[in-house]
């Protein structure tokens, strides 16, 4: 997808330069504006193209030195929205050249808040332009807002994301106090304690919570979430990517493009809210014809969720058999449920639903499934 916008910007720039700024690239991530930027640099290698990487989360020092490149030009500039704005809003950024506006992941800074800022972009450009936008969902404020700033477009629909075919899917049924128990289970029961494994939470708080468990119980872990420094999650990556830090947990700021090879297993810790987002976060495994393991925890409140997703893909997940001594401690929280519960139910005892799948049907159509056969899958033989 990345080539498909920034191939023909260089061609174009390489026969019809431009005197000005030509590109505003916006992107609603740090990670996928450094990765674009990188992409950009080994695309336009052998041409004379220029381009600066602009985004927040860094010291002071870097606004400078980004406002020292924005003085002195440059062909493409891939920025995040609000810092972009940041320096338009100095004065010393000119766009009256430019040619092209692209929106990278138009849902995502939709759901960001960045709406305001890219209209805010938008308003400071020549009207005669390119646009093109990139979105993995079309809900109706994406098309409302395509409305209001595309002239009669022209739009290429994809047939809706399906997981690569050498995912191997599965689910637990599995209560959320749980969960961390089953994790940590699934990864010292892994045939290769290296391999990587990327562990998707839904919340800032849900992330870290489970690194600190890891890290305590002796697992080499590492987070990513968007309270973290720039420099701070550069540096993650990079002991990811190398393998010294096997095991990494994040939101959905690492779900879609960023491109890291050899992940092995992908976990979501628990059910995201978008189908779409799922397949975006499985996807992170099993790139380039390679195979991988995408395992997802699902809670009694995360099931309709989970049918959505499963109605999405067109398939059902097959369902894996928790492990025994999480099996009994969530027989055991039923149990303890059931005799405290009273005429319409005790409002306070939380933890009512099974980690087996609740209830008797839950059971019989888990353990009539075949768990998934993968010498890489970190549950091992375990809990068969």
């Amino acid at each position: 997808k990345t080539g498909a916008f920034l191939l023909p910007i260089i061609n174009r720039l390489t026969t019809e330069p431009n005197d000005g700024v030509d590109t505003i690239i916006l992107e609603p991530t740090r990670e996928l504006a450094v990765q674009v930027d990188q992409q950009l640099e080994g695309f336009s290698y052998f041409t004379p193209v220029s381009s600066i990487a602009i985004y927040g989360g860094r010291d002071g020092h870097s606004m400078e030195m980004e406002m020292r490149a924005l003085k002195k030009g440059a062909d493409i500039i891939v920025a995040t929205p609000g810092r972009f704005l940041a320096h338009l809003q100095l004065g010393y950024v000119k766009l009256d050249k430019v040619r092209h506006l692209i929106l990278d992941e138009a849902d995502r800074m939709l759901d960001m808040g960045f709406i305001q800022d890219i209209m805010t972009v938008v308003n400071k450009l020549p009207r005669e332009r390119q646009t093109l936008m990139f979105s993995a969902t079309m809900p109706i404020e994406i098309r409302k807002f395509s409305k209001s700033i595309l002239r009669n477009p022209e739009e290429i629909s994809i047939a809706i994301s399906k997981p690569a075919e050498g995912i191997l899917q599965g689910v637990y049924m599995v209560e959320d106090p749980q969960k961390n128990k089953l994790i940590e289970h699934l990864l010292r029961n892994q045939n290769d304690q290296d391999q990587r494994v990327l562990i998707f939470a839904g919340t800032k708080r849900s992330v870290k919570d489970l690194t600190s468990h890891l890290k305590n119980k002796g697992f080499r872990a590492a987070d990513i979430h968007s309270d973290l420094e720039q420099k701070e999650r550069e540096e993650t990556l990079v002991k990811f990517k190398s393998g010294s830090c096997p095991i990494l947990v994040a939101t959905d700021v690492l779900s879609r493009g960023i491109d890291i090879k050899n992940i092995e297993v992908v976990i979501n810790f628990d059910v995201p809210g978008d189908p779409e987002d799922y397949v975006h976060r499985i996807g992170r495994t099993a790139r380039a014809d390679a195979t991988g393991v995408a395992l997802t925890l699902v809670s009694r409140m995360g099931r309709r969720k989970f049918d959505r997703i499963e109605k999405l893909m067109g398939i059902e997940v097959r369902r894996l058999p928790l492990p025994p001594e999480i099996e009994s401690a969530a027989q055991g929280n039923n149990s303890g449920d059931s005799r405290g519960k009273r005429r319409g139910g005790n409002r306070n005892n939380r933890n009512r639903g099974g980690g087996g799948g609740g209830g008797r049907s839950g059971n019989s159509r888990r353990n009539s499934r075949n768990r998934p056969a993968s010498n890489r899958h970190p549950g091992g033989g375990g809990g068969e």
